[in-house]
């Protein structure tokens, strides 16, 4: 994330402005002491967030967060203050966090990480597909931010490696493999991989996102296109899905071991 710090205290903004740059979540942090330069930074910079002090006496953080909004709509207001009489008014300014001081790492990081998790569910609910598909930590489907339930949990799997596999074409027998590693593919055990499929279908179809799967002479696939996924926009280097991982991918399964390493090592390296 991109940031600006407006803090009227020299030795509050130098401390916040250190405290950023250790910070995971942030990329890119630059103080001001006044106001105005803030603002006119802002007008040639794109920024994420916006750390500001409520109380300065060149211009109130309130107005400065209206100019703030007014500049550059998408970014998030954290308003860092020793008064906590001002809350309501801020949050009238749409602010996203209101932390009073002295503020901590900690605290800091948790309204971060809030303001990513909000960040990809509003792309997932207003982008355009109504379809998110969560991979980080524990793996499931939403529609219109609701999760879609499953009827068999080899069915749910069967989709998670799909989805795995990022579009991909995947033949009966790989898929098989995936979710019977020790079983021989068999006559009974292609008729359970039949009744596996067609569950899968149903399950689909009735919450309304057939377009997500293509199946066509023995292989399968899902249809990136059709869905926001997590794991895609990390690989594309969105900002906030690369640093909402926290090292967690497709728990339940431990064929996601492969993608899991490559994701960390792609997050690693984007932080040298």
């Amino acid at each position: 994330m991109r940031a600006i710090c407006v803090d009227d205290e020299r030795i509050i903004l130098e401390d916040t402005v250190k405290m950023c740059l250790s910070m995971d979540q942030i990329d890119r942090v630059q103080g001001f002491i006044r106001s105005k330069d803030a603002l006119d930074y802002l007008e040639q910079n794109p920024v994420d967030v916006a750390l500001l002090d409520i109380n300065m006496p060149d211009m109130r953080g309130i107005e400065l967060a209206k100019r703030v909004k007014d500049i550059s709509p998408n970014t998030d207001v954290i308003f860092l203050t020793g008064y906590s009489q001002y809350a309501l008014e801020a949050f009238s300014v749409r602010a996203s966090g209101y932390l009073l001081k002295p503020v901590t790492k900690e605290m800091l990081s948790e309204e971060l990480q809030y303001i990513q998790r909000q960040k990809i569910k509003n792309e997932a609910n207003n982008g355009m597909s109504h379809i998110f598909i969560r991979t980080f930590g524990n793996f499931d489907v939403f529609v219109d931010g609701k999760p879609i339930g499953f009827k068999q949990t080899k069915c749910k799997e069967l989709l998670a490696y799909l989805v795995d596999r990022q579009g991909s074409t995947v033949t009966r027998k790989e898929a098989f493999s995936i979710l019977w590693e020790n079983r021989l593919y068999d006559r009974s055990m292609q008729k359970q991989f039949d009744v596996i499929i067609r569950d899968l279908r149903t399950t689909l179809r009735n919450n309304g996102i057939t377009e997500i799967f293509s199946m066509s002479r023995g292989t399968m696939r899902v249809c990136p296109e059709t869905f926001i996924c997590d794991m895609y926009r990390f690989f594309e280097g969105d900002v906030a899905t690369v640093n909402s991982y926290r090292g967690e991918y497709m728990n339940t399964y431990e064929w996601a071991n492969i993608t899991e390493s490559r994701v960390t090592i792609v997050q690693q390296e984007d932080k040298k």
